[in-house]
């Protein structure tokens, strides 16, 4: 059984996580200082063990990002990466504000068009810098 917890994933859940699935590495010191500082958290646990995350940064108002969102990869296929976005969603509804960005980086951008993203082709590109 799944249990799913409104809050971010303890730092050595989210760089195993991040590890297992791919996703590039972050420094330990990093996470330790911003994860904490995120808006929203939500992650699922299985037989005590985290298997699935995703987080929301940013301002609060003017802009959202999402991020983070990983599973497991020996829970995958199981509508988890689902389930966590389901929670995001919610948790956008209730705090940002009409006319707020949302944006994220889709590693998988099937699973977040059912969410209504669209990717910002040609209008715009999403780009990124890594100190």
């Amino acid at each position: 059984m799944y249990q799913v917890i409104e809050k971010v994933a303890s730092v050595e859940d989210f760089l195993r996580l991040r590890m297992i699935t791919g996703l590039s590495p972050r420094p330990r010191a990093a996470a330790e200082r911003g994860l904490p500082r995120s808006l929203y958290g939500v992650h699922v646990i299985k037989d005590s063990k985290t298997i699935a995350m995703g987080r929301v940064v940013g301002d609060g108002a003017l802009n959202f990002e999402v991020v983070d969102v990983a599973v497991d990869p020996s829970h995958q296929g199981n509508g988890l990466g689902r389930l966590v976005m389901n929670y995001i969603m919610a948790y956008l509804e209730r705090e940002a504000p009409s006319g707020a960005y949302i944006t994220l980086m889709a590693d998988v951008p099937e699973l977040y068009k059912k969410f209504g993203f669209q990717l910002s082709r040609p209008d715009s590109e999403g780009m990124y810098l890594i100190k």
